[in-house]
């Protein structure tokens, strides 16, 4: 495997369960031919949870779902006029594995036409926990950036790329963007029906292109696989339940102070947020509980939040049909109904190497009208050449939405000024738990995503080690040549002589020696050990050095005696 780094993109079905990518990153060049166009494809939705659009591949249609999270197309079933590439491949996903061979086929998607497209063909769609067909999509298509495609790194050609990759390379007179307007079931003042366009935007949504641009924030090389469509929040750009910021630091190392790191996925139903911020949102909501099994808060379906994002000084309010849903069937400690709150702690979805704090998905979505500009992502366009940018308009009104929750979760009668809607005081807040393995998970998050603060530190440090090693090996040679110098020790160059013992300094009148008295001794003879030392010695002590000169010891040469 050429890479570890995680892709994450989730949807939620019948039950809450994630999907995540495991996706590699590779470079190639690319073509494609073009054909027309229409306006817009229609978006269908599944309770809220799944968007799905139909593409044709092989001349067969195929409804698959939307997912702005990731980059590959699969599909199941059989598809005619296709040719099997004959390279084997596997997306893996927390409700199962999309499994089996790359094949090529032509793909027609919102009025383009592309040839030779490749994609994962999954003949046996058992490998999923849950049965895809019955929910109404038989494939996926990503509509990320092209770095996080399994079938790119896999195909050897210019099929292999992602389709809007493929789609922009070939169309050199239009901008290259995709726009995704999502629609919400059960809010009658929704649009009837989601849309999808490239290169232009809905009809009576032209405004999205006077929006502030929110550059793209843009992973290191190293993790180009896990590119996504990511911008920053503003200061303090999360508004909660309460009217104030929810102040949460970030987990991205470049983050500036204040911001945080967002990612927008039409993959994901419920948004994931940090722990703190869930809590923020939900702890302090009379009647509130947090279910360990499903790791997601509930809250009394007739509780009325509102929160809001900001992004490029633009504020953002989310309907409050979308900060809970009643559409998963849950039921409380006691066997009530209950609701599920949207904004959920993101415990399954660690960008563990520090990347993004936030994945907003469809709850969020369904609040803006949102442009996705490839710029350079998109190596050949000859557009676009720019950074890729996010532009959002916002399409909820805090006024309508209070007057659609009244209608759709309190039967017409307005309740949410009752005293069992008030926030509990803030020391009262309930706080969700951290299971052992999002503790691991954390620690992992913390030691990977500062890998270069670390790496540098280690090696500044290694850098130190050596400096001082060579540091401390030139001052012991410096004072080994000072010493050499003064006379102090042999060096390697100077001849070794020795003076012969003269007799006439060696003899001694023991009888000058007085009884008591001190003398001090001086030799001068070559042993390292005693050269040039002086010491105060008794008489008896000075007749047994000088009985030396006899003896064997012809390496002495020179002795001094005189009166302490």
């Amino acid at each position: 495997m050429r890479s570890l780094l995680p892709v994450f993109s989730l949807f939620l079905l019948d039950v809450l369960n994630v999907n995540a990518l495991k996706l590699p990153f590779h470079v190639r060049q690319r073509s494609a031919r073009l054909n027309a166009r229409a306006t817009s494809i229609p978006i269908s939705n599944t309770r809220n949870s799944e968007y799905i659009s139909n593409i044709t591949l092989g001349g067969r249609e195929i409804p698959v779902l939307l997912d702005t999270g990731s980059s590959d197309l699969w599909v199941t079933g059989t598809v005619p006029q296709t040719k099997d590439l004959g390279i084997s491949a596997s997306l893996s996903y927390a409700v199962g594995n999309a499994a089996g061979n790359i094949n090529s086929a032509t793909l027609e998607f919102d009025g383009y036409t592309v040839q030779d497209q490749a994609y994962l063909l999954v003949a046996n769609a058992s490998g999923f926990s849950i049965n895809i067909t019955a929910q109404g999509f038989e494939g996926l298509i990503g509509l990320g950036p092209n770095t996080g495609s399994v079938i790119r790194d896999k195909v050897n050609n210019d099929s292999g790329d992602s389709v809007l990759d493929r789609i922009f390379s070939q169309n050199t007179t239009s901008a290259n963007y995709l726009t995704v307007l999502l629609n919400r079931e059960g809010d009658p003042t929704s649009p009837a029906t989601g849309q999808l366009t490239i290169s232009e935007p809905v009809s009576g949504y032209e405004n999205i292109t006077s929006m502030p641009k929110l550059t793209v924030e843009k992973v290191h090389k190293l993790t180009d696989a896990d590119q996504h469509w990511q911008v920053l929040t503003d200061t303090n750009g999360v508004i909660g339940p309460d009217g104030q910021p929810i102040e949460v630091d970030s987990i991205v190392p470049s983050a500036p102070n204040g911001q945080l790191v967002v990612v927008f996925d039409s993959g994901f139903t419920l948004p994931q947020v940090p722990r703190a911020m869930s809590d923020a949102i939900y702890g302090r909501v009379q009647g509130a509980e947090y279910n360990e099994a499903s790791e997601v808060w509930t809250i009394p379906c007739d509780q009325l939040l509102n929160i809001s994002f900001k992004f490029g000084g633009v504020d953002y309010p989310i309907h409050p049909l979308d900060v809970s849903s009643s559409d998963f069937n849950m039921v409380d400690s006691s066997g009530n109904p209950t609701c599920v709150g949207t904004f959920q702690p993101i415990t399954s979805a660690f960008s563990l190497l520090g990347e993004y704090d936030i994945i907003l998905g469809m709850a969020f979505m369904r609040n803006v009208y949102s442009l996705f500009d490839y710029g350079d992502f998109i190596d050949n366009s000859a557009l676009d050449r720019n950074d890729p940018f996010v532009q959002l308009l916002s399409i909820t009104d805090v006024a309508q939405s209070h007057s659609d929750f009244v209608k759709a979760r309190l039967n017409g009668v307005d309740t949410t000024s009752d005293t069992s809607q008030d926030l509990l005081p803030t020391d009262q807040m309930q706080h969700s738990p951290i299971s052992a393995a999002e503790k691991k998970k954390k620690y992992e998050e913390m030691i990977l995503s500062r890998w270069p603060a670390i790496f540098v530190g280690c090696l500044i440090f290694v850098l130190l080690v050596i400096g001082l090693i060579i540091w401390r090996c030139c001052v012991a040679r410096r004072r080994r040549r000072a010493k050499q110098a003064a006379g102090h020790l042999p060096t390697n160059n100077t001849p070794k002589t020795y003076e012969q013992i003269q007799e006439s300094t060696s003899q001694v009148d023991l009888k000058l020696m007085e009884s008591g008295k001190e003398y001090e001794y001086r030799s001068s003879y070559a042993s390292n050990m005693h050269r040039g030392r002086t010491a105060r010695v008794d008489p008896t002590v000075l007749l047994n050095l000088l009985s030396c000169q006899n003896g064997p010891h012809t390496q002495y040469y020179s002795h001094q005696v005189k009166l302490a």
